[in-house]
């Protein structure tokens, strides 16, 4: 597991920093986001560092899908069956921590387009 001790997410990961863990395995740390924007709003991060989703992908697509499968799981044990999973990549898409992350949005209806 490769971690940037400068990261926030990594810092997370490795229970320097603490944050509300509710799915956590070897691929995978999930956690309420500190600023939701639904009633049910996950961060799902994977346990290597990575800045971005495409980074993340080139590196690992086993890890990229762990991802996916943590967040069906995480949504289902929520009661939560309509949901939207969102990737920001880069600073003008709205990525504010540069560690590849999934955001799991539910519990309301979601409009679209979004943004």
């Amino acid at each position: 597991m490769s971690l940037d001790s400068n990261c926030l997410f990594c810092k997370i990961i490795i229970g320097d920093i603490p944050a509300e863990i509710i799915f956590r395995n070897e691929k995978v740390v999930a956690f309420k986001d500190i600023n939701p924007q639904a009633p049910v709003h996950i961060l799902f991060i994977p346990t290597i560092h990575t800045p971005t989703i495409a980074g993340l992908a080139s590196i690992s697509s086993e890890m990229t899908a762990a991802l996916f499968l943590a967040a069906a799981e995480v949504a289902t044990a929520h009661g939560v069956e309509d949901y939207r999973t969102v990737f920001n990549t880069g600073e003008g898409a709205g990525q504010s921590v540069f560690h590849a992350h999934m955001h799991l949005l539910g519990g309301r209806g979601l409009a679209w387009p979004p943004g």
